[in-house]
């Protein structure tokens, strides 16, 4: 524990993690005052355990625990109350925030454009004299509304509204969760057009960042010109459904998402190119603090990057990592070490600690660390490739560097990467080594050069530059998902596995000495803990719109409609597992299917609405009925799962065993939290305030 030192620092903003993410985790809201005593008590402990380390360590984690705990408490209780959205087409007046290009749809060349609205207020007799909401809408506009409102414009718009969805299975993506802490009441469409109340809004950022997107197109037309768009001015809704699969396949979907990555090498770019053209004149390098006005520099250009691309959170967050690393260049510190990166976590954890559950926040330190602790026991080899800086020395060093850039990140983040996407990806590593240098060197450089030309209409040689490179990025990536076993589909990793993963993987990185070996247990275990997690044999949506049975390898799905197809993309996804039909008997009416040695009874369609009953036949020797109408009793004795059943307790996952099934519904797993609707509630409703007492 001594031989650790400072170090020890480190597994603060892990405990506060733990902390935070056993509050989100549980099925119910805790009582705060067991945990305030708790707290007071590890404060009287560290005051008198102080002058003993091991001691010391250990109520420290405990006291990050109860941190994260009490502030993941905090900022839940916050949020203002979900509310209630009307079930009819209705007339919403609101504040425009911003408005999104959406990528196009399957078998279209377009896409189509979405708006986001503040303060929005319903033109229904029930909402009539609400106060402005405090949550945001999203919008998709009709295909031919042609309107365009700035940014801070008041519109009106007949559209339907609908809450965030409850996950598509117990386990699954919480989108309620997500809108809850971001802030979203929910989504919907148009139905009329746009019309703007009040067009007071200048254009500003929005208006400039439309301007770079046209004089890009202007000059590299189809996808290229798209991703071009999106890595200088944050617009990613050109790029159409082949590119990302093949980005995706290939592993370099994070190109085309503005985040830390784009935003380091922009300030790299800047940062050396403002140092050389300081150091190449004698007076400025001998009296100028030269290294301290480069890096203030590219960190305003940083700042500048971010606002322009639209300051979405993993940008603003990679924002904030740099502002810590620019100081510590400044006052001559390291600029990256494993202290500096724990002090930035503690400072996000603190500020959000639901960030701990974001794939973007767990893959960006995932790498981070991965650099620093792979970067810590390279460092003298690298040293000595460089040697006495010849320049043959120094541009093999620099691309080793580059290479291994790419290489320690890309082995950080790729099981972290396999349990949130649910996709191996062998040549990922690959494609990286060979994209994100191609990246640094080439396309960051001629792309920002024509951010600084546009103003004199000069960017057009620049972009032409920046279009080869992104060219040889597109060759690489169709090449690279035309590999074999580029794309290889995993099911679902349980929580209790990413957690091992996550934690393997910070005691590989921060513990110091050979026994940061012991991580690769808890890492293997959570790689292993995709194939070892039990996984469901029936699978019903929440409105019993969508069934499903696994077995033979095949995912066996009922008749539905378009508004399954997302549960069904989820199921495919959570067990890797391509979709067929049920057997022909069931596509109509009653039929008995074989899983496991059990019988299950199913009724995927029902047009009496549940008046028919099963016969005794029917229901001799079967283990559940599944019924997307009503039961109304069938089946004495035997396990149910009903259109009456989904509607009170979400979606349900059936694992068939031995003694019988157990059906996990969506409410028995995520129980009673405040971002889980009460049965039957639709929000709180909008009413206005009463004019007297």
């Amino acid at each position: 524990m001594a031989e650790q030192g400072r170090r020890l620092f480190c597994w603060l903003p892990v405990a506060v993690a733990l902390g935070a993410l056993t509050y989100l985790t549980l099925r119910s809201e805790p009582p705060l005052w067991p945990t305030l005593g708790i707290s007071g008590c590890v404060a009287v402990a560290v005051w008198f355990w102080r002058k003993r380390p091991t001691l010391l360590f250990l109520f420290l984690v405990i006291s990050g625990l109860l941190i994260g705990f009490l502030d993941a408490s905090w900022q839940t209780r916050r949020q203002p109350p979900m509310p209630s959205l009307p079930t009819r087409a209705s007339v919403i007046t609101g504040q425009v925030i911003a408005l999104e290009t959406l990528p196009p749809r399957p078998g279209s060349d377009e896409g189509g454009r979405r708006i986001v609205l503040a303060h929005a207020t319903f033109d229904t007799p029930v909402d009539a004299g609400m106060a402005p909401l405090k949550r945001t809408l999203r919008l998709k506009l009709r295909d031919d509304d042609s309107a365009s409102p700035l940014p801070g414009s008041t519109v009106q718009i007949r559209a339907m509204l609908r809450s965030p969805s409850a996950p598509s299975w117990p386990g699954g993506r919480d989108l309620q969760r997500e809108a809850w802490f971001s802030g979203s009441a929910g989504s919907g469409y148009a139905l009329g057009t746009l019309h703007v109340d009040s067009a007071d809004a200048t254009a500003g950022l929005e208006g400039l960042r439309e301007a770079v997107e046209a004089r890009i197109e202007s000059v590299l037309p189809g996808q290229t010109g798209a991703i071009a768009a999106t890595l200088l001015a944050g617009e990613a809704g050109g790029i159409d459904a082949s590119t990302r699969q093949e980005f995706a396949a290939s592993g370099l979907a994070h190109l085309l998402a503005v985040a830390g990555l784009h935003l380091g090498l922009v300030m790299a770019v800047v940062t050396v190119s403002v140092r050389a053209f300081l150091t190449s004149f004698e007076r400025l390098a001998l009296y100028w603090p030269c290294r301290e006005i480069a890096a203030v520099s590219g960190f305003f250009a940083g700042i500048g990057y971010v606002l322009l691309t639209g300051a979405h959170l993993p940008s603003v967050r990679a924002l904030g990592m740099a502002a810590l690393v620019t100081l510590a260049l400044v006052t001559g510190r390291r600029a990256l070490s494993i202290r500096s990166l724990a002090l930035i976590a503690l400072v996000i954890l603190l500020v959000s600690p639901v960030s701990v559950l974001d794939v973007s926040f767990q893959m960006s330190f995932a790498a981070v660390m991965g650099l620093i602790a792979g970067y810590e026991v390279l460092r003298e080899p690298l040293a000595r490739l460089r040697g006495e800086g010849g320049s043959g020395r120094v541009v093999l060093s620099h691309l080793a560097a580059l290479s291994l850039t790419s290489l320690l990140a890309g082995l950080a983040t790729l099981p972290v990467s396999m349990a949130h996407f649910g996709v191996f990806q062998p040549w990922f590593v690959l494609a990286n080594m060979l994209a994100v240098p191609l990246a640094a060197v080439w396309i960051m450089p001629a792309g920002l050069l024509s951010l600084l030309l546009m103003p004199l209409h000069a960017a057009g040689l620049p972009l032409i530059v920046m279009g080869w490179g992104i060219r040889i990025i597109q060759i690489i990536a169709h090449t690279v998902a035309m590999f074999p076993f580029a794309y290889e589909p995993v099911p679902a990793t349980p929580g209790w596995g990413l957690a091992a993963l996550l934690l393997g993987l910070c005691w590989l990185c921060l513990w110091k000495g050979w026994p940061r070996l012991v991580g690769l247990g808890p890492m293997g275990v959570g790689i292993l803990s995709i194939w070892m997690a039990p996984h469901p044999d029936v699978l019903v949506s929440a409105d019993a719109g969508g069934l499903a049975l696994r077995g033979d390898g095949v995912l066996m799905v009922g008749p539905h409609g378009s508004l399954e197809n997302l549960a069904l993309q989820d199921w495919e996804r959570a067990l890797a597992l391509p979709t067929g039909s049920l057997p022909p008997d069931c596509m109509t009416g009653l039929c008995r299917v074989s899983l496991k040695g059990q019988t299950v009874l199913l009724r995927a369609k029902d047009s009496l609405d549940g008046v028919r009953l099963p016969s005794e036949q029917n229901c001799q020797r079967i283990s559940l009925f599944v019924s997307a109408s009503p039961a109304r009793n069938a089946c004495p004795g035997v396990p149910f799962i009903d259109r009456f059943s989904v509607w009170r307790n979400g979606a349900y996952a059936v694992f068939l065993h031995r003694g019988g099934p157990e059906l996990v519904s969506d409410r028995s797993w995520r129980g009673s939290r405040p971002w889980v609707p009460a049965i039957g509630s639709h929000g709180m409703p909008n009413l206005p305030l009463a004019e007297a007492e």
